[in-house]
């Protein structure tokens, strides 16, 4: 049976089955990083397949401890389709550049992480018009749902993506909205933009004959792994004219704990023909006029620079190709966009996010610029694993 698309976009390691550790599942893994740039807070996965020995119902338990330390790093255990069964393993580490380490995983008592251990965070809001609302320790989002459609005091039909600007590392989500006073920053960020009907910050659409075209409010949502490194929720959005046919789409969200960036994976279907369709796609960023632009085709990613109202600083948007190749780029409807095509049964995937400069971690544009770059770099070159018997 072919794999669903969804575990074939997890599953990114691949090795052979190997022979359990003798005196129980204990495994070594090592990554190497073949890049000369530090890889702060790197996401390191593990599909279930390669961890011989190990079963689904053991990866909850696993504890994985840097081998020329001691120290154990936080890991967390991950379902990709909701079927009650852990598909993959995560941690993160520090990389400095062509730096290689080692980790050893064992089985333990099951050990519950605890509230501050939590760096990544998303919830469906219903009583603020249903939002779907994320964030991690660097910056926070969110996508609006069905009741923000006939709200009597600010009625909105946008499938674009809002930011709310962090300059705290705590998760706030739940705080900001317990208050409803979050559009002023008291000393950890406020949301400051605006959405609109546009793309916001990594929305995407159809593209067909030179126009764009977008759905409505999310219909659905659910979570299918809520931290506390890695946080993975859908949003199902019923079908929309696309220039001459009804499309309908299941987005999924991967957010991990250090990153600005999250990966946008959407799946389409004809509605009339109930299947996969092959489609061209685009995601994009609002461009404001005041918004600096630049897209750098060959790296992969596109970016703007826009200042905030009411002297809030700025805020950098940007969208890094999910593949490697030259990056087409297009304008409409006031959004920058990146296209792309998906054949059938295959997902439209790419990456998107925002960097305040009043965060601390983005003082300027050149920094957004050298982060996207880094990522775009990150990305083409994925550490080399290696799972053995310890």
């Amino acid at each position: 049976m072919k794999a669903a698309p969804w575990l074939a976009a997890g599953a990114l390691l691949a090795a052979s089955p190997l022979t359990p550790a003798p005196g129980g599942p204990a495994l070594r893994v090592t990554a190497q990083s073949q890049l000369d740039l530090a890889r702060p807070q790197e996401t390191v996965e593990l599909a279930i397949a390669s961890l011989s020995g190990l079963t689904a119902a053991d990866l909850p338990r696993v504890r994985v401890r840097e081998q020329a330390s001691g120290h154990e790093v936080p890991a967390q255990a991950v379902d990709l389709d909701a079927d009650g069964r852990f598909d993959q393993l995560v941690f993160q580490t520090d990389f400095g550049p062509r730096e290689s380490k080692s980790f050893l995983l064992e089985v333990g008592e099951p050990r519950p992480p605890r509230k501050q251990d939590f760096r990544v965070y998303g919830r469906f809001v219903r009583e603020r018009f249903d939002d779907f609302a994320w964030e991690n320790d660097r910056i926070a989002h969110r996508m609006y749902g069905t009741a923000l459609e006939t709200w009597d005091a600010e009625p909105l039909t946008s499938s674009g993506v809002d930011v709310w600007c962090k300059r705290t590392r705590r998760l706030v989500v739940n705080d900001w909205y317990l208050t409803g006073d979050y559009h002023r920053d008291q000393g950890e960020g406020a949301d400051l933009y605006s959405v609109g009907r546009s793309r916001g910050c990594g929305g995407s659409g159809v593209w067909q004959d030179g126009r764009l075209f977008t759905s409505r409010n999310f219909r659905a949502s659910r979570v299918l792994a809520n931290g506390p490194l890695r946080l993975i929720f859908e949003l199902t959005y019923e079908p929309w004219d696309a220039g001459g046919f009804s499309v309908s789409e299941v987005k999924r969200i991967t957010v991990d704990a250090g990153s600005n960036l999250h990966r946008f994976e959407s799946a389409y279907r004809d509605y009339r023909r109930e299947g996969p369709i092959d489609l061209n796609w685009a995601a994009g960023i609002k461009r404001p006029p005041a918004a600096s632009v630049r897209a750098e085709r060959e790296q992969g990613w596109l970016r703007t620079w826009e200042p905030l109202p009411g002297d809030n600083g700025h805020l950098g948007c940007g969208v890094v190709a999910g593949s490697p190749g030259a990056l087409e780029v297009a304008e409409a409807d006031g959004n920058q966009l990146v296209l792309g095509r998906s054949a059938p049964g295959t997902l439209a995937r790419y990456y998107a996010g925002a960097g305040w400069d009043r965060s601390g971690d983005f003082p300027t544009v050149a920094d957004w610029d050298r982060y996207l770059d880094d990522f775009a770099r990150r990305l083409r070159s994925p550490l080399k694993v290696e799972v053995t018997p310890r």
